[in-house]
């Protein structure tokens, strides 16, 4: 997960990790463009991981797009093509293939920005106050 939180970080998103979604879903990552737009980036560790996980697609209505983060060696191809594909090892990745952009409704992208920056600012303040942990509540 790091090496995908470091691709997206380089590529001017602001990124959080573990992101729970009102489905009751958790994102592994979801990043937040300079424009507005929400990627959730699923990470894979194999084929196996990615043929046995369906889970993903209850996190399409939560996002612009979705990309896998995947190891070096893996097989792009059996991702479907309107996923986006980036190739990460811990240090970082590329982005092989951008995800189609299925836009969010202007409501939708409120309520999740909304829920992206108090996560974000429960997690600071957590790290700034030792002694008071995030309330989970807060996503």
């Amino acid at each position: 997960m790091q090496g995908a939180a470091r691709l997206f970080c380089a590529l001017g998103h602001a990124v959080l990790r573990e992101v729970p979604l009102p489905n009751g879903g958790r994102a592994d990552l979801v990043a937040l463009s300079a424009d507005d737009r929400l990627t959730i980036v699923e990470v894979k560790s194999g084929v196996t991981d990615f043929r046995r996980d369906r889970k993903w697609t209850g996190y399409l209505a939560f996002c612009d797009g979705l990309v896998f983060a995947v190891p070096v060696g893996f097989p792009p191809s059996i991702i479907p093509e309107s996923m986006g594909v980036a190739v990460v090892d811990r240090d970082g990745g590329e982005l092989l293939r951008a995800p189609a952009l299925l836009p969010l409704a202007a409501a939708r992208r409120k309520a999740m920005i909304g829920k992206f920056a108090r996560l974000a600012a429960a997690r600071l303040e957590a790290v700034l106050d030792h002694a008071r942990p995030a309330s989970p509540g807060v996503a």
